[in-house]
């Protein structure tokens, strides 16, 4: 189990004694649900997921802590399991703030995502606020609001989930191995669920205001993300650059 990250903003510690992530035994996601996806248009969770199996990422799209970090590793670790967005899963992610837009969560995407296979199977979804305490409170996703300065504190995890809305892995969002990730992914499209799921606390929420820094916590997950992102970026231009190159003639 993670610690959760000292008091830096506006919430207490007895606020923050209650933010964590713990599915309950036998969790079923709401499929049904109605939210609208990032073209404002409605969907269900249930058809965002799709009929394989999906990784639900919560997010909040205007997040300036980790939740854009979560999103550049979660995506990184994706492309190195061997499988494929769309055809072997799907990735849902949902805002937390009900007053996100669907521009808002194609920007937050967007900006992290560079992989165009991938983004073939990313679903960015919001919803009302009854919508997301609906599906929070189905996967024991507890969180609470900072309204001093807008932002929330939450935890960072991924589930991998089947088809049918069953929680088959709980993982952490900055802590992802392919290896993992593909096994949790491949238990989820066979229907497999996993046993005792745990409790992950470690916080996103970790901004000093008064100082205008980040907690050390943060600012390490930080620098990490931003150095695998640059390598994810690095890696892409030069895969772009072989492909673009005009082949020579064998002699």
């Amino acid at each position: 189990m993670l610690a959760p990250l000292p008091a830096a903003a506006g919430l207490s510690q007895d606020a923050l004694s209650g933010v964590g992530f713990s599915p309950p035994p036998n969790a079923h996601l709401p499929l049904g649900l109605t939210m609208r996806d990032a073209d404002g248009r409605p969907t269900t969770l249930g058809a965002a997921i799709g009929d394989k199996a999906a990784l639900l990422l919560p997010a909040d799209y205007e997040c300036k802590t980790t939740c854009g970090p979560a999103l550049s590793i979660v995506a990184a670790t994706l492309g190195e399991t061997g499988l494929t967005a769309g055809d072997d899963f799907r990735l849902v992610l949902f805002g937390l703030d009900p007053t996100d837009t669907g521009a808002e969560a194609k920007k937050f995407v967007s900006a992290r995502v560079g992989n165009p296979a991938l983004l073939r199977g990313v679903r960015a979804l919001t919803g009302d606020a009854a919508a997301i305490r609906t599906l929070t409170d189905a996967i024991g996703y507890h969180y609470v609001r900072d309204p001093e300065n807008d932002a929330f504190a939450h935890p960072n995890g991924v589930l991998a989930v089947t088809a049918d809305g069953r929680i088959a892995r709980m993982l952490s969002s900055l802590a992802l191995g392919p290896t993992d990730l593909r096994l949790a992914l491949l238990d989820a499209g066979e229907g497999r669920v996993g046993g005792v799921l745990g409790r992950l606390t470690l916080l996103c929420y970790g901004f000093d205001p008064a100082k205008g820094i980040y907690t050390a916590s943060i600012a390490r997950i930080l620098q990490i993300a931003g150095g695998l992102t640059v390598l994810v970026m690095a890696g892409a231009i030069g895969l772009m650059m072989r492909a673009t190159r005009p082949h020579r003639r064998a002699r």
